[in-house]
């Protein structure tokens, strides 16, 4: 029987780290995101207008809350990039994101 709980408890491990690992992959496609339109917004503290596009991401679960946030500030900012553009964007970035945490 201890086999079986052995096998449980690393599956329940893997699963736990793949978790935390995606997690982390997001936040910093997030960063990098947030870094991508502070730069085009013209933000003075592009570094702090990247957190709160990282922040962005707890409001509610999937990727709309941070396109939101970001078309949103574009629209005031009077750059005219769509939502299509920002969601092309995370894909691109999701990739850098993942190379980065990877390399540790």
């Amino acid at each position: 029987m201890s086999g079986l709980s052995d096998r449980e408890r690393a599956f329940e491990n893997k699963y736990a780290h793949d978790q935390e690992m995606k997690f982390k992959i997001v936040a910093r496609r997030n960063k990098l995101l947030g870094q991508w339109a502070g730069a085009l917004l013209g933000k003075a503290d592009i570094d702090a207008y990247a957190k709160e596009v990282v922040a962005s991401d707890f409001e509610e679960a999937g990727d709309e809350d941070v396109v939101r946030k970001v078309t949103g500030d574009f629209a005031a900012g009077g750059i005219s990039h769509t939502a299509d553009d920002v969601r092309a964007k995370m894909v691109e970035l999701l990739a850098v994101a993942s190379e980065q945490i990877d390399k540790g």
